[in-house]
């Protein structure tokens, strides 16, 4: 099948999308958008057989019945500027084709992610992986003079063993998370639709967040219909267990009596207020 062009795909093209303070997202490629899905699901190469709300509707059905394979048929490629705690989030996602910059053969650029300070923050106390209170401004700037300082201190000496010679897979051993690595990243759109449930979710840390909302903004203009199925069915719905669905029935006045106790009904309790996986 031919390469379909869509013209606001094409209109970013090889252009940076800046994301925190020296990183970016650039769409390198794309292969497919809505039309791919649909005359995949139809097993059909004419284009304009159906109509616009045709198409739209087919999308929606196939996305809520997760009958997914039509969306692999739209493929991305995407040039990533990260630092390496965001990069070691991102790469457990292990759907998509990954070429990352290598220190061994590249002497690493000076480049280091340092948060701004609103966005540092106390280890919350009822969430092991998240963050609490923000501390006072003052505090706030230490950290992150801090945080340069030791990056500086840590390239300063990654340098000095380049110059001695030493290799540069062993130089680089020390050097730090928050040092700027850079890949090409190539999925499919079934696949980046799962990666964005997670990432773009409240609960994933802000610094992930930022890249896929990005990589949100990009895929919309590769497929819009699909997007949008993709937030109406997967990243704005709640999924109900077995048991909280008889409860939901319950509540209804179509159940059998039976409920949830305890943590269980805790918990859905905060999906029905929230509207959010728990």
């Amino acid at each position: 099948m031919a390469h379909c062009i869509i013209a606001e795909a094409e209109a970013l093209l090889d252009k940076e999308i800046p994301v925190l303070d020296k990183g970016f997202v650039r769409l390198v490629d794309y292969m497919g958008g809505d039309a791919r899905v649909v005359q995949s699901a139809r097993v059909s190469y004419g284009e304009g057989t159906k109509s616009y709300r045709e198409d739209a509707g087919l999308i929606d059905y196939l996305l809520r019945n997760r009958h997914t394979s039509p969306f692999e048929q739209v493929v991305l490629t995407f040039h990533v500027k990260l630092p390496i705690f965001v990069a070691r989030q991102w790469i457990r996602h292990r759907t998509a084709r990954v070429n990352e910059i290598s220190g061994r053969y590249s002497v690493m650029k000076d480049d280091f992610y340092t948060p701004e300070c609103g966005d540092i923050a106390m280890q919350s106390m009822d969430n092991k992986q998240g963050r609490g209170e923000t501390p006072e401004a003052e505090a706030a700037k230490a950290v992150q003079e801090s945080m340069k300082n030791a990056q500086k201190a840590m390239y300063t000496a990654y340098t000095e063993l380049i110059d001695k010679g030493i290799a540069r897979e062993l130089a680089r051993i020390n050097l730090p998370l928050s040092l700027y690595t850079e890949w090409y990243w190539q999925i499919d759109l079934h696949n980046l639709f799962h990666f964005l449930e997670l990432r773009l979710d409240a609960h994933a840390q802000k610094e992930i967040r930022l890249y896929a909302d990005t990589l949100f903004a990009i895929a919309k203009k590769a497929a819009p219909l699909c997007c949008a199925a993709f937030e109406r069915y997967m990243l704005g719905a709640v999924t109900f267990s077995k048991e909280e669905f008889a409860e939901l029935q319950n509540r209804l006045g179509k159940g059998d009596g039976s409920g949830l106790t305890g943590k269980a009904f805790e918990r859905f309790e905060e999906k029905l207020r929230t509207g959010r996986q728990t």
